[in-house]
Order: C-alpha cells, then structure tokens, then sequence
C-alpha cells in the first residue's frame, strides 16, 4: 500500500512537470505571454506605487477615479493573459483525461492508501470510488491522486519561474473575493 501511495505521488509530479512542459510550450514562450506578463508586473508595481503614495487619508475623488482606472485595467490584462493560457489548457485536459483512464484501470479496486479520518459522505464517493467494502477511510487512486496533484502542481509552477510574482497576487488578489467598495 505505502508503495502505491509513493507511486502516486511521482505520477502526480511527472503530470505536473508535463503539463508545465506543454504550457512551455504553446504558452511560456511566446510574444504575446511574454509581453502581456511584463505589462501586468509593471502595472501592478505602479499600482501598488500609487496606493502607497495615496494611502487612506485625505484623498481626492479624482486620484481615486485614476487609481480604480489602473485597478480595472490590470483586471482587463489579467483576464487576456487567462485567456492566452486557457486554449493550452484544452490541450492539457485532452492529455490528462487520457492519462487518468490509464491510471484508473491500474490502480482500480485497489487500496492505496488508509485515511486517518473518515471523509464526509460528499466526498465518499471519490475517496471510496471502486473499492470494495464499507471502510470508508481506504483511500481510492483518485482521491489521493487529485490531493498531490493540488498540492504538487502550484509548487511546481513557482520553482520553475512561471506563477505570477507576489506584487501581481498581492494587487490581484483573490479572483472569488472582491474587496467592499467604501
């Protein structure tokens, strides 16, 4: 079982480096990446320049129409640079949904790792999927191999240079919380 849980989480890694490789490949190098990248860092520099210059106190409504005109745009060249990525990740979902059928039939009914807890009734089916038995903390191919993938797969894309640097995360923010409007 430890050696099924191990050779998940290389499977995960080496997915994770070849899905870097191919976003390497028809993304990372390209003009249009490149130049919409350096735009959204220096964007985001000057953005964040300006707020500290403005701060809280005693601003105009003026410097504050500038500064959530700035904040729109890196928002609008933020979403350019989603969609430039997005045609690659087609090609990546393509290739993975390949990969995880081929997976799925090796490791299928197979118990490859022991849960320390029993997971909720939501995510049963995916922690219990194709095994037999009523032992709800087996742990299936799929489960673990979508928690390393998650965890693995952001790590990878910051070693190798390619996530968003934290003056453009810290700007950006959280894509699902939007900041109250004063």
């Amino acid at each position: 079982m430890i050696e099924d849980a191990i050779l998940i989480v290389f499977i995960s890694i080496c997915t994770a480096l070849l899905s870097e490789g191919i976003l390497y490949v028809l993304v990372y190098r390209t003009e249009s990446y490149k130049r919409l990248k350096l735009v959204i860092e220096k964007q985001s520099k000057k953005l964040e320049k300006k707020k500290d210059a403005i701060g809280d106190f005693t601003s105009s409504s003026g410097q504050k129409k500038k500064l959530e005109k700035a904040e729109e745009k890196l928002k609008e060249d933020n979403r350019e640079l989603t969609m430039v990525k997005m045609k690659s990740m087609v090609v990546i979902g393509f290739t993975f949904t390949a990969l995880l059928g081929m997976f799925n039939t090796i490791f299928d009914g197979k118990v490859v790792a022991k849960l320390p807890f029993e997971p909720i009734p939501l995510l049963r089916g995916i922690s219990h999927r194709n095994l037999m038995g009523s032992d709800y903390t087996d742990c299936s191919f799929i489960f673990l191999y979508i928690l390393c993938t998650m965890s693995v797969r952001e790590n990878i894309t910051k070693l190798l240079g390619f996530g968003p640097s934290r003056s453009v995360n810290k700007i950006a923010g959280n894509s699902f919380y939007a900041p109250p409007t004063k």
